[in-house]
């Protein structure tokens, strides 16, 4: 089993930055990819980027040049620089680890933008 733990979301204020952290724990072997999605109320959850565990990094358009993903595979850790943050971005972000075809979630931390 595999267990997921999100923090550093919070209230920014619109140009503000945030850092998210996830931190994996229990049967992790060493090929894996981790992946930052976010979900706002009423629509749909959203792909934000993911990294592999050789540090192949994948971004939809609408966050490239503000977010950056990265890992620290030591600590089974990946995390989620917010840059430029802007109202759109408020939702809740989520974590999840994917290993031999299996897919494991965090319970999410909220990111709220707002003045």
């Amino acid at each position: 089993q595999v267990h997921l733990v999100e923090s550093g979301g919070g209230l920014v204020q619109p140009g503000g930055s945030l850092r998210l952290s996830c931190a994996a724990s229990g049967s992790i072997f060493k090929a894996y990819v981790m992946a930052w999605y976010r979900q706002a109320p009423g629509l749909q959850r959203e792909f934000i980027a993911d990294i592999t565990s050789g540090g192949i990094i994948n971004y939809p358009d609408s966050v490239k040049g503000r977010f950056t993903i990265s890992r620290d595979n030591a600590k089974n850790t990946v995390y989620l620089q917010m840059n430029n943050l802007e109202p759109e971005d408020t939702a809740v972000y989520y974590c999840k680890l994917n290993q031999f075809g299996s897919e494991y979630w965090g319970q999410g931390t909220q990111v709220t933008v707002s003045s």
